[in-house]
């Protein structure tokens, strides 16, 4: 396993974050703050595993192990925020 792989649970947040399409703050390990509603999961050749995200002007993918810290903005979200 890739020593920067995120944990099973982990990933299970972010795939029910995608399920209901919560809207995400992001915070990434070199401290980008991203913002918009969780899409998918998607597997990249270069990238590998990347949340999608539509922050309504477009979609971006962020890297999983990139991730630092997710926060739901959506009100009366299942979970409040995930630290990685």
């Amino acid at each position: 396993m890739n020593h920067d792989a995120i944990t099973c649970e982990q990933h299970d947040f972010i795939e029910v974050a995608c399920m209901y399409g919560y809207q995400l703050k992001l915070i990434l390990k070199d401290k980008k703050v991203m913002q918009g509603k969780a899409i998918d999961i998607v597997n990249s050749t270069d990238k590998g595993e990347c949340l999608v995200i539509d922050d309504n002007v477009n979609q971006q993918h962020v890297v999983l192990s990139q991730l630092a810290k997710l926060e739901v903005i959506t009100p009366n979200a299942k979970f409040s925020e995930v630290i990685f």
